[in-house]
């Protein structure tokens, strides 16, 4: 019915009419973020750990590779598996950050 590599149900174009839009308006929030950043007094975000990962997923996004989402997954997870001995902060921070 399908061949080897699909896994999902739907034609290419069908993906496309359904799906579009909204990737479309996630694509320009992301972009108003950036511009945001662009914008504020102190122009250090490329430092902040959040956003190297951040640019790093947009690479992964604007390529070919395979399996973007878990690349994109794991770029942002701790890799550790030692439990901590105390939480080091109140909430998560949405990247992980190598101490």
């Amino acid at each position: 019915m399908f061949p080897e590599f699909a896994t999902c149900p739907m034609t290419e174009q069908k993906l496309l009419d359904e799906y579009f839009i909204e990737n479309r308006t996630r694509l320009l929030e992301i972009a108003a973020f950036l511009d945001r950043l662009d914008r504020t007094q102190e122009q250090s975000s490329s430092l902040d750990f959040r956003m190297r990962a951040f640019f790093q997923a947009l690479e992964f996004l604007s390529s070919s590779a395979e399996n973007r989402t878990e690349q994109i997954q794991m770029l942002f997870s701790d890799p550790t598996s030692e439990p901590l001995e105390a939480l080091n902060q109140k909430s998560a921070r949405g990247a992980y950050h190598k101490v």
